[in-house]
This record gives C-alpha cells, sequence and structure tokens, in this order.
C-alpha cells in the first residue's frame, strides 16, 4: 500500500511545506546577509559618509556632565527628564569630539546649543572650555546659542567667539554660596539627639544637626573658598569675553537700574552690558551657520553633525602599551559598587587589574569625590600603593571634588594634579550617632529587653547613648584622624604637626591646596594623562583603557526595585532600627509639606540623611567625608 507522503495529497501537501520551508529560509537568509553587509559597510566607512568641507560640529549639550556614567534608577530619571539617553554627558567623549574636530579639515566650526544642559562643577566647566579654546586656537569659529543662560550654562558660552540669545531669553549670574538648613532647634522640639563625635575643628558636615546656625570656623572656610571660586569665575569670564576686570561685579551691582534701562527687557540688558553679541531666533541661527559654514539644501538647514555621532568617526588610539584609567566618582563605600560611586573592594579590584595588566605602563585615579567610609578609602590606598610598590607610577588627577576619603586614597601617587577649583583638602574624621529617646517618650512608645553584654544595646537610638559607648567611638575617630595626618604627611614629605595645622578638617580651593602643598601643581585631565605617560615610558599617541566595572542588569534591577519600594515607605531587609528611620523619614516630610522650594528639599534629604545613620554599625562608623559638592 503507497505511503502518504507518496499519494497525490501527500505529494501536494510536502510541494507546499517545501516551498513555505524554501521561502523562509530565503528571506531570513537574505536579512542575515543585508545585515551582515550592512555592518561591513559601516566598517569600511569608519562611521558613516565622508564628511564634506565647512561642517558644522553641532554641541548639543543634554543633561549633566559626569566623570563616569552612574548605573542607577537616578541616572535614568535625569535621562527621561531632560530628554537624552540616560540624561549624562560622559566628559571624556566630549573632550575627545572637540579635540578630534579640531583637527579635522573638513569641521570648520562649532555650535553650542546648552538649553538643556544641565551643568556641572567649576573643574569639570574648566575642562570643556579649554577644549573650546583649543577648538578656537586651530583657526575655527564656535558659536553659542541659548533660550536662556544660567551660571554654568554661561560660564561655557563666554569661551565661544560669538554669543548668541533668544530675543526673549536672560540671563541669571549669581555668584557663590548660598544658605543651608540648621536643624538643632526643629531636633530639640522633637526629642532627637544628634550625637555627633568629630576631629578638625572645619570639619562641619554634620553642624547642620547640632547648631542653630554656621559656626566662626565654617563662615571662614566657605567664604575663603567661595570668594577664590567666583574670583576665578569672573576673572575667566571677563578674559575670554574681552571686558575689563570688574565687569562682572558692575553688571550685577548696577541692577536693577540698569535693566529699567533696557526697559525691562532682559535680552537687551544682556547685549548693552556685553554679555551676549547678539539677539537671535533660532531660525535666525541656522541661516547665521549656513553663510558662515555651508548650506544643507536637502534638509534646508546649514551642514552639521551632532557631535555624538562624529565621536563615532574617532579611531581609537592602538598602541599596544597603554596609560590605564580608573575614575573613583561618588562616595566611597566598603564593598562592591556600581558605576557612579565607589566600593572599596571594587575599586581595590580594577586597581589591581591594572596593575597585572602587562601593556599598562602608568596609572591615572580620576577622582571626583567627597568621600566616605574610612575603611573603604584605605582599602583603595593600600591597592595604590601596592602598584606603585610594582613599578607602575600613578598619578592622581582631581576633578571638580577631592576631599575627606577623596583625598585619602589620593595620598598613595606619585603626582597629584588639581584643577584650580577643585574642592579638596577636608583632612578630618566625624561620626554620627543619632538617638530619638525623648521623641519615643513624646509618642509614649517604649523599648525594653535582654543582651549579654552591655555592647548588645550600647548604641540603640531609642536609648540613650551609652557614655562608654561614646568614649570608644571618640577613640576611634582619634585614632582614624591620626592615621590620615599620618598618611598625609609621609606623602606629602612633612611632619604630623605640620600637616594638622592645614587640616582640621578644611575644604580648600585646588589654588589655596597648592600653596599649601597638599597637591604638586595645577593641570587638567590631559596633563595628568601625559604625566603618567611620560613616568611610564610611553610617548607619541599612547593608548588610554578605562578599567571599570560592568554593569549588572539584574543589580540595576534590583536597585531600581528597592527604591521604588524605599519611596513608597517600605524598607527590605528591616532591621530594629526601621521603625525610627520611619519616624524621621515621616517628620521629615510633614515638617516640609507646607514648605516649598529648595529649602524644603534639602530638609527632605537632609532628615533623610538622618534617618541613615541609624543604620550604621559598627567598626565602620567613622567616615572621612566632607558632606560636599561643586557649587
Amino acid at each position: 500500500m503507497a505511503s502518504f507522503k507518496e499519494s497525490g495529497a501527500g505529494r501536494i501537501l510536502y510541494g507546499l511545506w517545501w516551498l513555505v520551508d524554501g521561502s523562509r529560509r530565503l528571506v531570513f537568509n537574505g536579512i542575515w546577509l543585508a545585515l551582515l553587509a550592512a555592518l561591513m559597510w559601516g566598517l569600511l566607512q569608519n562611521g558613516g559618509p565622508r564628511l564634506k568641507p565647512r561642517t558644522t560640529l553641532v554641541l548639543g549639550l543634554q543633561g549633566g556632565i559626569v566623570e563616569q556614567r552612574i548605573d542607577s534608577a537616578r541616572g535614568t530619571l535625569i535621562g527621561r527628564v531632560s530628554g537624552q539617553a540616560d540624561g549624562q554627558v560622559l566628559l571624556r567623549d566630549l573632550l575627545a569630539a572637540i579635540d578630534n574636530a579640531a583637527q579635522d579639515d573638513q569641521i570648520s566650526q562649532a555650535l553650542l546649543l546648552l538649553d538643556e544642559f544641565r551643568g556641572a562643577g567649576p573643574a569639570t566647566l574648566h575642562e570643556v572650555a579649554a577644549a573650546l579654546d583649543r577648538f578656537k586656537a586651530a583657526g575655527k569659529t564656535v558659536y553659542a546659542w541659548g533660550g536662556s543662560y544660567d551660571q554654568r550654562q554661561y560660564y561655557l558660552a563666554a569661551h565661544a567667539n560669538q554669543v548668541w540669545l533668544h530675543p526673549l531669553g536672560s540671563m541669571m549670574i549669581t555668584g557663590y554660596g548660598g544658605q543651608r538648613n540648621y536643624y538643632k532647634d526643629l531636633l530639640d522640639r522633637v526629642g532627637v539627639t544628634a550625637n555627633v563625635f568629630r576631629e578638625g575643628k572645619f570639619k562641619n558636615a554634620y553642624e547642620s544637626y547640632t547648631a542653630a546656625g554656621p559656626s566662626p570656623e565654617t563662615q571662614e572656610a566657605d567664604h575663603a573658598l567661595y570668594d577664590g571660586l567666583w574670583a576665578s569665575w569672573t576673572s575667566a569670564v571677563e578674559g575670554a569675553r574681552k571686558q575689563a576686570a570688574g565687569s562682572v561685579a558692575q553688571s550685577i551691582d548696577s541692577l536693577p537700574a540698569s535693566l529699567l534701562e533696557a526697559g525691562g527687557d532682559a535680552a537687551k540688558w544682556a547685549v548693552a552690558q556685553h554679555w551676549v553679541d547678539a539677539l537671535k531666533t533660532f531660525d535666525e541661527v541656522r541661516t547665521a551657520l549656513a553663510a558662515s559654514g555651508a548650506r544643507d539644501a536637502e534638509n534646508k538647514t546649514f551642514r552639521q553633525i551632532d557631535w555624538q555621532h562624529y565621536l563615532g568617526r574617532v579611531k581609537p588610539r592602538t598602541s599596544v602599551d597603554a596609560v590605564g584609567v580608573i575614575v573613583a566618582a561618588g562616595s566611597i563605600g566598603d564593598g562592591r559598587a556600581a558605576r557612579g560611586s565607589i566600593g572599596g573592594r571594587s575599586t581595590s579590584e580594577l586597581i589591581r587589574q591594572a596593575r597585572e595588566d602587562e601593556h599598562i605602563k602608568a596609572l591615572v585615579l580620576r577622582v571626583d569625590s567627597p568621600g566616605g567610609s574610612v575603611y573603604g578609602s584605605e582599602l583603595i590606598r593600600h591597592e595604590l600603593e601596592l602598584t606603585r610598590k610594582a613599578g607602575k607610577p600613578v598619578v592622581v588627577s582631581m576633578g571638580d571634588v577631592a576631599a575627606s576619603g577623596g583625598y585619602w586614597i589620593s595620598t598613595a601617587s606619585d603626582e597629584i594634579i588639581a584643577d584650580a577649583a577643585t574642592i579638596t583638602g577636608s583632612i578630618g574624621v566625624i561620626a554620627m550617632l543619632p538617638t530619638a529617646r525623648g521623641l519615643y517618650d513624646k509618642l509614649d512608645l517604649h523599648a525594653a529587653g535582654v543582651t549579654t553584654t552591655w555592647l548588645g544595646s550600647a548604641y540603640d537610638p531609642r536609648q540613650e547613648l551609652e557614655p562608654r559607648y561614646a568614649q570608644m567611638i571618640q577613640a576611634g575617630v582619634d585614632h582614624d584622624y591620626a592615621e590620615f595626618k599620618s598618611r598625609v604627611a609621609a606623602a606629602r614629605k612633612t611632619t604630623p604637626e605640620a600637616v594638622d595645622a592645614i587640616a582640621q578638617g578644611r575644604v580648600w580651593s585646588g589654588q589655596d591646596a597648592l600653596k599649601n602643598g597638599l597637591v604638586d601643581r595645577l593641570g587638567s585631565y590631559n596633563d595628568a594623562l601625559d604625566a603618567a605617560a611620560k613616568r611610564g615610558g610611553l610617548s607619541g599617541r599612547f593608548r588610554i583603557e578605562y578599567f571599570e566595572v560592568a554593569p549588572g542588569r539584574l543589580a540595576l534591577l534590583l536597585q531600581r526595585f528597592q527604591g521604588e519600594l524605599a519611596s513608597a515607605g517600605f524598607d527590605i531587609g528591616a532591621s530594629p532600627w526601621s521603625a525610627l528611620s520611619g519616624v524621621f523619614g515621616a517628620y521629615g516630610a510633614v515638617a516640609t509639606s507646607g514648605l516649598a522650594g529648595p529649602g524644603a528639599a534639602q530638609a527632605v534629604a537632609d532628615l533623610g540623611w538622618l534617618a541613615s545613620m541609624t543604620q550604621q554599625h559598627p567598626p565602620f562608623l567613622a567616615v572621612a567625608h566632607c558632606l560636599c559638592e561643586a557649587p
């Protein structure tokens, strides 16, 4: 009997299946070949079609400029708000695009768009401004345009050849400094005691919780720091705009009279004060750039390329030997940390990888950190010292902030290079153990139990702090401060007594740090790379290799999940003190519910920090942290 396959119906069905299967194979193989061809074409084209002459590099900065991308839900949220993929402009990418475009004959000019720029610290702004100056020194023109300019946006705009503003635009230049909240009276009222232990009369990280206003030491340090940063800002802007010294202060001091003379028109006022060169709508900007560069007739605009697309055309350096770079950005913790923060263990492992790589001839540690864990800082410092002992030089490049623990990790280096506006120093140690016995009494809450030793309940935020435990914490803080001074003294070839005179927890600008012998010289990130290359015996166009923690999708997902739960008032892995954290957080929300503006946001953040301190455990309670950030 014939099989079904050999029957008439079977042959028809088999033929149909062959046709369907063959078509499927043809389609998918065709798609695969098309993708492969597109990939090969892209590689052969080296980033896209050849650029035409007189192309404009468009520097549309969306988000804030960062040293390292932040692997967190926060970074994603910033991106959504700013409209960029993740709301982060990587400094090294931006510098690479500008510097390569400066040497590209097809790029004749650049347009700096700043409406969506969310800012950066002074040292970072200096890096970008210097790159714009190098672009101009290559004989090319930089134009800047914005609907308005704040202080950080204008600092970059001022380094353009032409600064344009929308006719309905405005400017807001306020200088540095401001108000901060002080919570002692509030905490006294609700029955909370901060219990701060410190070494260093200028170590004011927790002063907001223990005083009703700034101490004389805080005012002295803040005046010196902010006055220095403001003098640097004004002199740089006046120099870039070719204005007389003191013209910035004169423009600000003459307000509001000079604005009234301009009829209340902020844009015309900016022109009259020589802050901007012309008022233009964006269609007028397109017309002007088409005239100075080249017209793109097809798209009815000027010939242009976005800086991120241009970056894809930059050929990587291909030398075998390289300078290794490790970015230490964010607060310092003990264990492992994702990119955008520093883990004592994870960063130490990166340093070890660089040390054991035979092609890495020198190491640059790029520091942008206000400090954190003393233990985590020492793990990193020790690994850097091992790298030096292995014969590989270490050069520290300081960014916006390299203070307290950020300075601790910088001591194990052959050379420290800072920006004039880097915030550094803060050589001191502090600890805080909040207690809320008074709050619990007010709420008629009681806590009791049995422990086998007095240490079992030595620190319970629901009770008064045990005096013997307070003695232990202060002794630990004293010891850590002595260790800090001794490491600085050894690194800077001086004595602990001499270090103590410039330490005491005081922050310094990079300019003043140089005068005090805390850094070797002032310079840029590129200066640090060149110094490391020279110390490592490299020359020419040496390769740069970055050692970074690989982003973990699962960790990021869990972090987002935990963050969402925390924002809803839940705590994963609740501790015996979770209730107190909830009380602090709730009180912060209630206390600020009728307020608005930066003071309310600061209060929520500060009281949240206070609540988090109840979750800390020995033996690493003391921190080398300045609780400072770039203004």
